[in-house]
């Protein structure tokens, strides 16, 4: 992955659930990391067809491991002004360099 492919730029948020001081609990986002992206639509590659058991997944993210933040299931992106729900988080190759996520684009209903 060269960092020319990482053309995009993407937001790693995670949802915080508080309480105020009166006591009433709300959730916040809180950014955990602002990241250049490579960004893959689904479509019908070899590689898509080898991750059909991920149905539901509708983007492929790959970016560079952020040192000190885990990146998991519970977190969701930004990416182009549209929320993906992260479904999938694996290293890629296991050398801890890159991180693959397959990802399902949230569309807000109404």
């Amino acid at each position: 992955m060269s960092y020319g492919q990482m053309n995009r730029f993407a937001e790693i948020l995670r949802t915080v659930k508080t309480k105020d001081s009166e006591g009433f609990a709300h959730s916040e986002d809180v950014v955990l990391a602002d990241i250049r992206v490579y960004r893959e639509g689904r479509h019908g590659s070899q590689r898509w067809a080898n991750l059909a058991v991920f149905s539901e997944a509708t983007d492929l993210f790959r970016f560079r491991t952020i040192p000190g933040v885990t990146v998991t299931t519970d977190c969701f992106i930004l990416c182009d002004g549209d929320r993906f729900d992260i479904t999938s988080v694996e290293d890629v190759k296991g050398k801890g360099m890159y991180i693959e996520v397959l990802a399902k684009r949230v569309t807000p209903s109404g």
